[in-house]
């Protein structure tokens, strides 16, 4: 028989999810309150060894719902967790040039300059890895490799300067400590230290608006998947192996409460986009760009085997380009059971909100 913890911790990335519609809804806390289950954020944990926790997955009953690189990182280092589901999203992911650029697509970058973020202080620099997985996959498309480009390394934490206001017209209403704290390559991007550089999400496009940057390349509009993988696309759900032995109910509590999300937000689109802007801190209007409209807010968290195909891609390439020491394989990651337990909860037709919902 199944119990149940005391605790239950979590920790999310900042991109929309259905695991945080259903946290806005307090689907998921009350649920497990009905167990006696408190859930609890980790990263508003006075503890350190806690908050390290959403990159090293070190803390027993847990779960983690976002990007994948660190989830990757854990894994690769022997760390004791398990994949329980993941989502493709469409988030924008741009590859830059300056205004005056005489860049006109990736193929030109031959030869050029790249801005690349180096972040010291994690344990993986997901930040760098986003963006050399996105230029090499640009590349790629061109017959180019990263061989062909000439990296610059900047440090992340620097935030935009006067100059950054000044040296870009029409972004004079945007005064220096009201522009988005940013990498050191944007600076380096204004101040024609590089050619071009990759930025992500609703800061991608907010950014490039205000700033008037030239796209290359929308990486959200390829049509072929593993073009557009990345530590975001798809987002992994993850949880440690002690709440699976020792406590699979209350995971596969969790997962019904994350689907419950996903059909309320196929049924609400508008109210999903407001909770999507709340959590990332910005308009609806950049979440709806950003992330493909409202269908693009509307992912599924499953184990598709295509995707489980498309994340062991970005394994691989974390390999590769030495982000973790130790491969990983995706599918001996898998434990299907909270998924399936929760799909067939919810095959039992529910009212909830004036909405019915059915498996």
């Amino acid at each position: 028989m199944s119990t149940h913890p005391d605790t239950l911790w979590y920790t999310r990335c900042g991109v929309p999810t259905s695991f945080g519609i259903a946290m806005h809804h307090d689907w998921i806390g009350g649920r497990l309150a009905v167990d006696g289950t408190e859930i609890r954020s980790l990263k508003e944990s006075p503890d350190p060894a806690v908050r390290a926790s959403h990159f090293d997955h070190s803390l027993q009953n847990s779960v983690r719902y976002g990007g994948s690189s660190p989830a990757i990182w854990a894994r690769s280092t022997g760390r004791e967790t398990r994949l329980l589901g993941l989502s493709s999203t469409r988030e924008s992911l741009l590859l830059l040039a300056a205004p005056d650029s005489d860049l006109k697509s990736a193929v030109d970058l031959r030869g050029r300059r790249f801005g690349l973020p180096q972040w010291h202080a994690q344990p993986i620099d997901f930040i760098r890895a986003q963006s050399l997985r996105g230029l090499e996959n640009a590349l790629v498309l061109h017959g180019l490799t990263v061989a062909d480009v000439d990296l610059v390394d900047y440090p992340v934490g620097t935030r935009f300067a006067d100059e950054a206001v000044h040296r870009i017209p029409g972004t004079q209403a945007f005064g220096p400590r009201q522009l988005p704290g940013y990498n050191s390559e944007v600076l380096g991007l204004i101040r024609g230290e590089v050619d071009a550089i990759i930025l992500h999400g609703v800061q991608a496009l907010s950014l490039a608006h205000a700033l008037q940057l030239r796209v290359l390349f929308d990486f959200s509009e390829h049509p072929d998947p593993l073009v557009r993988s990345n530590n975001a696309s798809p987002i992994v759900l993850t949880a440690d192996a002690h709440l699976l032995d020792r406590h699979p109910d209350t995971a596969a509590s969790v997962l019904e409460q994350i689907l419950r999300a996903e059909r309320w937000s196929r049924v609400h689109p508008q109210e999903a986009r407001q909770i999507a802007a709340r959590e990332v801190n910005t308009s609806e209007y950049w979440i709806w760009k950003s992330y493909g409209g409202d269908e693009g807010l509307q992912a599924t968290t499953d184990l598709a085997p295509e995707a489980l195909a498309i994340l062991q891609d970005f394994a691989d390439f974390l390999l590769r380009w030495h982000f973790i020491a130790t491969p990983v394989a995706i599918r001996d990651w898998v434990d299907a059971r909270p998924l399936q337990a929760a799909t067939a909860r919810l095959a039992v037709p529910a009212i909830t909100d004036n909405v019915t919902i059915t498996g």
